[in-house]
């Protein structure tokens, strides 16, 4: 013979252990490019990585210029550019003080290792190579040097 189990009574008052379920707010769910085959818009963390990406903390940098080789010594070695400009005016200024001809070469390498690309900001450039005095390292020379 069984006995009869003991049914559990269901009562109308939830459980105060469960968490409950809020059909008004949407999860906030960081997705990348590569989950869908087409987005129709940008997920938030996205844009919202995109507005920010241009901004930086100070709206001029410096630039720590030095010689390399046989180059010419600046008498004024570090001189301050604003953040959004493109490493290309560092080179004209370089070029301007430094009285190159048009027919004659100047190489800059940032941190004696590489040579950035002309449209590249130069605030990135500090954000992510500045030194231990918050300046950014750039080298020169009149004749292709570092690789």
């Amino acid at each position: 013979m069984s006995s009869p189990s003991p049914t559990p009574s269901r009562s109308s008052t939830p459980n105060p252990n469960t968490i409950p379920d809020s059909a008004t707010h949407a999860p906030d769910i960081p997705l990348t490019l590569a989950s869908s085959i087409i987005l129709t818009s940008l997920p938030r963390s996205a844009a919202s990585a995109l507005q920010t990406a241009l901004d930086f903390p100070n709206p001029k940098v410096a630039v720590h210029f030095k010689a390399v080789g046989s180059a010419p010594t600046l008498r004024k070695q570090v001189c301050s550019i604003s953040s959004a400009q493109r490493f290309e005016v560092v080179v004209a200024y370089l070029r301007r003080v430094l009285k190159v001809g048009e027919g004659e070469s100047v190489f800059l390498y940032v941190n004696s290792s590489f040579a950035p690309a002309l449209d590249e900001v130069v605030g990135n450039l500090h954000r992510c190579f500045k030194d231990s005095k918050d300046q950014l390292i750039v080298t020169y020379s009149m004749t292709p040097a570092f690789g």
